[in-house]
């Protein structure tokens, strides 16, 4: 089936947001596919996205965004859905010092799954709680440098830097793959491991498609 005018795109991205849960990766999600922020919405269940078609660098690229639930007893359902994943968002909450501590071990995990040449960005968010920060920017930004991370802090409630974040660990994929220096293009395998260009799509399980939901739905 013909994909319509505003489906047309260059490269297909696939980015992870990890991190525990209630750190707002759904709400940065909604926040930067639907400019969408929904103050009670609802811990993921397994695995959800949705998808957004932007400009990077000249070329038009659809970033297939999955959130993944940062509770324990998903983790084992979540860490194969970092195959085929380009870049990763790490969130924590700036206002809970045990996010930002566990952020060590997601980032093992995140290692241990994903493609070795994969952009990782950590988050931090719900910046607009600035009288409840318990985790000092210079304390992450130390983290990130020595971790060979980007960081940047957001507010998915204020859409502050949301844009930002996306832009630029899109950018930084586009980059990579730009240069085919990511070692699993060379790899054949199932996954969309790569930049993929127009015309390719992804093949989502039925499995997969029966746990994505909208966010914020009631």
């Amino acid at each position: 089936m013909a994909r319509r005018a505003d489906e047309e795109y260059d490269y297909l991205f696939k980015v992870v947001l990890i991190g525990d849960s209630g750190v707002g990766k759904s709400n940065l999600l909604s926040r930067f596919t639907r400019n969408e922020f929904c103050l009670e919405s609802k811990s993921t269940i397994g695995v959800e996205f949705a998808t957004r078609t932007l400009q990077v660098e000249g070329r038009t690229v659809k970033a297939q965004i999955w959130d993944t639930a940062g509770q324990e007893r998903y983790r084992a359902i979540t860490s194969a859905y970092y195959r085929g994943a380009l870049g990763a968002l790490l969130v924590y909450d700036v206002t809970k010092p045990t996010t930002f501590e566990n952020v060590s071990r997601w980032l093992k995990e995140l290692r241990d799954h994903a493609d070795s040449n994969i952009v990782i960005m950590l988050i931090g968010n719900k910046t607009d709680l600035k009288h409840l920060r318990a985790v000092a920017s210079e304390d992450a930004q130390s983290f990130a440098e020595k971790e060979g991370l980007s960081f940047i802090e957001t507010s998915a409630l204020e859409a502050v830097n949301v844009e930002k974040a996306f832009q630029m660990i899109l950018g930084e994929i586009y980059r990579i793959i730009s240069k085919k220096s990511l070692s699993s293009s060379d790899e054949p395998g199932p996954g969309p491991t790569g930049g993929i260009k127009e015309g390719t799509t992804i093949n989502v399980s039925a499995e997969t498609s029966s746990t994505k939901k909208q966010c914020c739905s009631t």
